[in-house]
């Protein structure tokens, strides 16, 4: 397989956090930015993600979607750089990695966007529950743990990190200490840097 990965983003877009992600890997790729409104509906990248949505990656026949796969993907792709999860490290990673990109993600939108609150027995019905059950559940972990698998820096924390970095920025995550500490850790990689960097310049020439 071709090692290049072709990145399809917008920097206004998800598509900061796979940046962020190849550049923590030095892997090598090539960015294709889409405008929104324009290219990102065009047939040739519905091709590629129908939903018409960034970031979607190309590496040589696989396509992948969703920020939370392209980013475990990848670390299984590029396994040399160390940020796919150790045998031990599996159910917190897969655990944390995807609880923000399923609860944690639905309740800010539904809580935070829409200003929708389920009542105690539609709670029972959606799978993130409330608002403040998800942020307690995750901020308990981050009182007692560095990061999404206990002490190591893996894919999972390039996620996650970058949802917490997001919502403390934006509003949409409430300032605890245990965010702002755990986002202060990741968002001071310079694989972090670098991407935002990158990003930002294409803000400006956009």
């Amino acid at each position: 397989m071709n090692d290049e990965v072709i990145l399809y983003t917008n920097p206004q877009s998800r598509g900061r956090t796979v940046r962020w992600m190849l550049e923590e890997l030095a892997a090598p790729y090539r960015t294709e930015v889409l405008e929104y409104g324009g290219s990102i509906k065009s047939p040739a990248y519905l091709k590629i993600n129908p939903m018409g949505k960034v970031p979607a990656i190309v590496h040589g026949n696989q396509v992948v979607t969703e920020s939370a796969a392209i980013c475990a993907y990848l670390a299984d792709a590029f396994p040399q750089a160390g940020l796919a999860p150790r045998p031990e490290e599996r159910g917190s990673y897969y655990r944390w990695l995807l609880f923000a990109a399923g609860p944690l993600e639905a309740a800010i939108t539904d809580f935070k966007i829409f200003g929708i609150e389920p009542d105690a027995q539609k709670q029972t019905m959606v799978g993130y529950g409330s608002y403040g059950a998800v942020l307690d559940t995750l901020s308990g972990w981050f009182r007692e743990h560095r990061y999404a698998t206990g002490d190591r820096f893996t894919a999972a924390d390039v996620f996650v990190g970058a949802q917490i970095a997001w919502g403390l920025e934006f509003g949409t995550i409430e300032k605890r200490i245990e965010f702002i500490d755990y986002a202060k850790r990741v968002t001071d990689r310079d694989a972090y840097v670098l991407a935002t960097e990158k990003d930002d310049a294409l803000e400006v020439t956009a």
